[in-house]
């Protein structure tokens, strides 16, 4: 045998008895993730739970109750109203970092967590304690809540556990842990800044997690002191196990033969079952292999391969300004009133040439009201397109209304890892004849930006999102032919990854006791000998 040959086979079967053990863990992990998710409060989660708004109360106005709390001739990112904190009524704003802030090209600073206004007397609520907390869990149960619980228990403070490792959770650091009496157990994680529930957790989610979500993304190496090298160690535990693949199939290929057969009538060489079911394995799904191990490797974006260097949008250009705090002088109960009905948050955003007041319900949006006017916000598509084409600094190549999903615009569960986010329809997309080929999606109701896409960006779609969770419409669409497809690729990975360990077992056990019975050196020999060409 070349020492080329040889030296293949040695690399795929050593790095098989480490690796083989990691691949059968992400199969059965990758099927428990098509049914429970990592945990996450989706935005029609939080508001299903939020206690409706009194219509009649006598709120400040946006205007006066941020020049209450010293945000006076401030822009905002982003301002709501509601029930969210400490069960009461409140305004959660966020100010607009300050212009000139970030040097071109320079990563945008982490989300900064909303000031809490009281919505009646315009005090800032600084700090979530304890009570608060509490006040906040009992409301999150509401009228759901079943009449003999008990109370919420709280658990204290956290800053970092199995199931809040997401980096959107850091504005929000420490947590309030609160678990509830109801019938799913849940755990609620309230943030130690707002007083928000920012997360539920039932316990049958966190006890499917262990073997989900949480080992599928190597979690047990998050927030413990291998923390800093956690994605060090997710990158290069797949680029190993590309090597693996690469190699399985290549020695799995030389052992086949393809036009005759061994003595024992089989084209493949192995009598051992474990030997010969991996390496048929092997040939079989060492593809589909390959293909979600270097997908997982794209999920992490490696050394940021996947990022365009695109400029950001420019959405001051496209909307004449900020969302200004002096300008919101209409009080939150003229807008109540003319949207009637079950009201649990109204959200200001900053529109192309206007202010807007997204009114919503415990399903979701509900209206659009001018913020000046209270009364209903009518479109205008042709605005719209000629505001949008100021986003990009070129062109406009194409505008399209979608009334459909399709490749590069469409919704998951809201378990799933790319789910959980609003995706309206229709939806509005632009088409910049720029040097990065940018596609903005935007929501014609409201002129919000969505999402934006580049060259890529979509190339990023296909390496990670459809290699690795196979989501193609004409398949997503058709379930359960998604799901027999995918649990059966599946089981015929874990059948190679099975055998793979099966048979690493077993060379760590003959070593061990040859190098038990044999002086050093003679057992290296005699191994070599006895399993020269025999397994790959």
């Amino acid at each position: 045998m070349s020492s080329a040959r040889r030296l293949l086979y040695l690399v795929h079967r050593w790095m098989g008895v480490v690796l083989c053990a990691f691949f059968a863990m992400w199969f059965v992990s990758g099927v428990v993730m098509m049914y429970v998710g990592y945990p996450k409060l989706t935005a029609q989660e939080r508001l299903a739970h939020l206690p409706a708004l009194d219509g009649g109360a006598d709120y400040l106005s946006p205007a006066r109750a941020l020049a209450a709390a010293g945000l006076a001739g401030r822009e905002l990112d982003d301002l709501r109203l509601a029930m969210a904190s400490r069960g009461q009524a409140v305004y959660l704003a966020t100010p607009a970092p300050a212009r000139g802030g970030a040097g071109q090209g320079a990563r945008r600073p982490r989300a900064a967590a909303p000031v809490v206004i009281d919505a009646r007397d315009g005090s800032v609520l600084r700090v979530a304690d304890r009570e608060a907390a509490l006040a906040s869990a009992r409301a999150f149960a509401g009228s759901g809540a079943d009449p003999g619980a008990a109370a919420p228990d709280y658990e204290g403070t956290i800053d970092e556990d199995a199931f809040t490792h997401s980096r959107a959770l850091d504005a929000h650091r420490p947590l309030h842990v609160v678990q509830l009496h109801d019938a799913a157990r849940t755990r609620l994680y309230v943030s130690g800044t707002t007083g928000e529930v920012v997360r539920d957790a039932p316990r049958a989610e966190r006890l499917w997690n262990y073997a989900g979500a949480w080992i599928h993304w190597l979690y047990p190496f998050r927030g413990n002191v291998f923390d800093r090298w956690w994605t060090d160690i997710v990158n290069w535990l797949s680029i190993a196990g590309i090597v693996l693949t690469v190699t399985g199939t290549v020695v799995g290929v030389m052992r086949w033969r393809f036009t005759r057969r061994y003595r024992s009538a089989s084209r493949s060489p192995y009598t051992g079952r474990a030997m010969r079911w991996h390496h048929i394995a092997g040939l079989a799904f060492a593809g589909i292999t390959f293909s979600w191990i270097f997908s997982g490797l794209m999920s992490m974006n490696p050394w940021r391969v996947l990022d365009s260097g695109a400029p950001a949008l420019r959405t001051e250009a496209m909307n004449g300004g900020r969302l200004a705090a002096d300008a919101l002088g209409t009080p939150p109960r003229a807008l109540l009133a003319a949207a009637g009905g079950d009201v649990r948050e109204l959200r200001w955003l900053r529109a192309p040439g206007r202010d807007l007041v997204a009114v919503s319900g415990p399903l979701g949006r509900v209206a659009v009201l001018d913020a000046g006017t209270a009364r209903a916000h009518v479109p205008d598509a042709t605005a719209l397109r000629q505001a949008a084409a100021r986003l990009v600094d070129a062109p406009v190549h194409e505008a399209q209304s979608l009334a459909a999903y399709d490749l590069y615009y469409y919704a998951r569960d809201a378990h799933t890892m790319t789910g959980g986010n609003d995706k309206p329809l229709p939806v509005l997309r632009m088409k910049f004849a720029d040097a990065h080929a940018t596609w903005v999606h935007l929501d014609p109701a409201t002129g919000e930006v969505l999402g934006r896409t580049d060259d890529w960006r979509r190339a990023g779609r296909w390496l990670f999102a459809m290699l690795h969770s196979w989501d193609w419409l004409p398949l997503l669409q058709r379930r359960p032919l998604w799901d027999i497809v995918l649990i059966a690729l599946s089981a015929g990975g874990l059948l190679l990854s099975a055998t793979g360990v099966v048979i690493g077992l077993r060379r760590l056990v003959r070593k061990g006791g040859a190098l038990a019975r044999s002086p050093a050196g003679v057992t290296c020999n005699a191994g070599a000998a006895r399993t020269r060409g025999q397994a790959p």
